[in-house]
């Protein structure tokens, strides 16, 4: 019979490979949201902040450590109504991932309500995901979205990340700064953004043309795939025109967050040549 090892205090010891799957085990554990999934904990600095200022997010407590709480600088009239609880680390390492870099702060609130289409304001650029459904990649794109002032981010009902705490996170803080539209069907609501005057890019490796020489009129929508398959065969055939951004180096492939924030900058300079 095969005993454990043990330590000099006598407890026995895990194996080399135990202690790596349950580490893996640890990394990979998706985040602990509320059973309730209209409830999201939101957590890190940026993104708690932005959130609180956003009038339109129902919040529901605030635990926050002593020192983030200075290091949010919020003023008293922004956390009127609100629950805050002051807390130790561990109480919200307990409810969110167990690498959730969260800077001793997390907001329990209410999920943003995605919009139909038909709530889609007056704006000249959009961007459309065809099924990314990485939330990290999803919540970069959101922050270039605004960051070079996307109107809205539209995907589909199906095949797309939700609000969650690691979506929100990689957004720090567009979350509340962009128009969220669910669509059912993408090449229905494609052919509605063409028909009130938006012209319709879709990214592709093999473009005919580069993408910034392909944007014409006033109004244009920026049609995004995920990784490795790309757009799909019906989203192809729907968009105005497909785009390549030409790459000069080694490396011809970008991960679809930078490549969005590419895409945007080329379609904010044209934008801004019409004005």
């Amino acid at each position: 019979m095969t005993r454990k090892k043990t330590d000099p205090s006598g407890t026995p010891k895990d194996s080399h490979y135990a202690r790596l799957r349950r580490a893996h085990r640890e990394q990979t554990r998706p985040a602990k949201e509320p059973a309730d999934d209209s409830v999201v904990h939101l957590y890190g600095l940026h993104t708690v902040r932005e959130a609180i200022l956003n009038p339109t997010r129902k919040r529901r407590r605030l635990l926050v450590t002593r020192n983030a709480m200075q290091r949010l600088d919020l003023n008293p009239a922004a956390l009127k109504g609100l629950d805050v609880e002051t807390v130790d680390p561990k109480a919200i390492d307990a409810l969110v991932n167990a690498d959730a870099v969260h800077q001793g702060v997390c907001l329990e609130a209410e999920a943003l309500t995605p919009q139909p289409l038909s709530k889609l304001s007056d704006t000249s650029l959009l961007l459309i995901l065809d099924q990314i459904t990485d939330p990290h990649n999803v919540g970069a794109i959101m922050r270039s979205a605004v960051a070079f002032g996307a109107g809205a981010l539209i995907t589909t009902h199906r095949h797309s990340p939700t609000e969650s705490g690691v979506l929100a996170k990689a957004a720090s803080g567009a979350l509340e700064h962009i128009h969220h539209i669910t669509v059912r069907n993408l090449a229905n609501a494609i052919e509605e953004l063409k028909s009130i005057g938006f012209q319709t890019v879709g990214l592709d490796s093999e473009g005919p043309e580069p993408l910034e020489t392909t944007f014409s009129g006033a109004r244009i929508a920026l049609v995004l795939g995920a990784e490795g398959k790309g757009l799909r065969q019906k989203t192809r055939t729907t968009v105005d025109a497909l785009a390549r951004l030409d790459v000069p180096g080694a490396i011809r492939s970008l991960n679809v967050s930078n490549a969005t924030a590419i895409a945007l900058y080329a379609a904010h300079r044209h934008l801004s040549s019409k004005v």
